[in-house]
């Protein structure tokens, strides 16, 4: 089985540095870069192809529920998880709409964002079941 690849698009430098550290020590998971903003994101998915990207929802340039629809438009096999802090439940129908599998608040348990990145994978792709 091949490891799952991640991007992280977060503009906190400690938050990312730490999901990147948690992330990295779990087997089947591969972390293949970090962005800052909503346009990095979108050109970080035509570079470096990662089956995943860790979107948070307020970024710069382009936040997260725009950067993801425009994820979706142009790489329709990346998943994106949304993050964040806090959501209202129009900022959960704004993702979810643009195409995120879920969003997540960030004090989650890393277990469950790791079951969530292994499940976004398992959709319609047999390389990961």
């Amino acid at each position: 089985m091949d490891a799952i690849r991640v991007l992280l698009a977060e503009d906190n430098d400690v938050y990312c540095s730490t999901l990147e550290l948690l992330l990295g020590a779990c087997d089947g998971i591969h972390v293949v870069g970090a962005v800052a903003d909503g346009v990095a994101a979108v050109a970080a998915v035509g570079a470096l192809a990662p089956d995943v990207v860790l979107m948070d929802f307020r970024l710069p340039g382009l936040d997260g529920a725009r950067a993801t629809a425009r994820l979706r438009d142009l790489y329709p096999e990346t998943a994106v998880i949304c993050l964040t802090a806090e959501a209202t439940a129009a900022d959960r129908d704004a993702v979810l709409a643009a195409g995120a599998v879920t969003l997540i608040e960030k004090g989650r348990p890393t277990e469950e964002l790791v079951a969530a990145i292994r499940s976004a994978c398992t959709r319609g792709d047999d390389r990961w079941t």
